[in-house]
């Protein structure tokens, strides 16, 4: 009995067409990553892909059509990637903990996202606004799941924007400070992760109530025996 050998399936056009952009996005992160946008030319992104030039007008209209999808595309998968990081979290210092290693795990695999979004702020303004919209309303979304069950119960609803501003702003800065390196970022140290998590219980369980409350509100645990703290 002959036993037919395996052939090689094909990638259909639309298969083929979905991985030709998907080539040009990371080659056009790779080369401003390197180079900035400024110096991202068509011909560089496309010899980065290994396309042809005539290729690269079948996905994009132009260089800064490009530009302005870039960054929201990114940003899609940086979105992606936390939320699979975060399911299953107990509450909301677990999504917090979780979500801040991932952001930064997520940093280590893609190098030349820092650069793309700072740079963007110019050179594609749009993509700017709509990738720092997309994901304020995810953060803001997660906030209310949790402010619903009750776990920032010092705070009201309008507040969570404000939350999402400082904690999003504490990402970029702890990154120039601790990981940015002219090589690629390095991993964020232990210590300054368990000193984020110190201010996020602090920030988040201690606000106008006291914060044994607060922290009974998250834990679930019975604090009317724990001595009374100074005002």
């Amino acid at each position: 009995m002959t036993v037919a050998k395996g052939r090689r399936t094909r990638k259909t056009r639309a298969e083929k067409s979905a991985e030709n952009r998907r080539s040009l996005l990371q080659a056009a992160a790779d080369v401003i990553g390197e180079v900035g946008y400024r110096e991202a030319s068509i011909a560089r992104i496309t010899q980065r892909a290994g396309l042809a030039q005539g290729t690269f007008y079948l996905y994009f209209e132009s260089q800064q059509d490009l530009f302005n999808q870039l960054l929201p595309s990114i940003g899609g998968e940086l979105l992606t990637f936390l939320s699979r990081k975060v399911e299953g979290a107990a509450n909301i210092l677990e999504v917090e903990e979780t979500g801040f290693r991932g952001f930064f795990e997520f940093l280590l695999e893609n190098p030349a996202f820092f650069r793309v979004l700072n740079e963007a702020e110019v050179a594609a303004p749009l993509a700017y606004e709509e990738h720092f919209s997309l994901l304020r309303k995810h953060y803001i979304a997660a906030l209310e799941r949790s402010w619903k069950k009750g776990e920032l119960a010092d705070y009201r609803q309008e507040e969570l924007e404000v939350l999402v501003y400082i904690l999003m702003a504490a990402r970029s800065y702890l990154y120039l400070r601790y990981c940015k390196e002219e090589q690629g970022p390095r991993p964020m140290p232990e210590w300054v992760v368990e000193t984020f998590m110190k201010f996020v219980r602090g920030g988040l369980l201690q606000g106008r109530a006291g914060p044994s409350e607060a922290r009974n509100a998250v834990t679930g645990q019975d604090t009317s025996s724990t001595a009374p703290e100074f005002e």
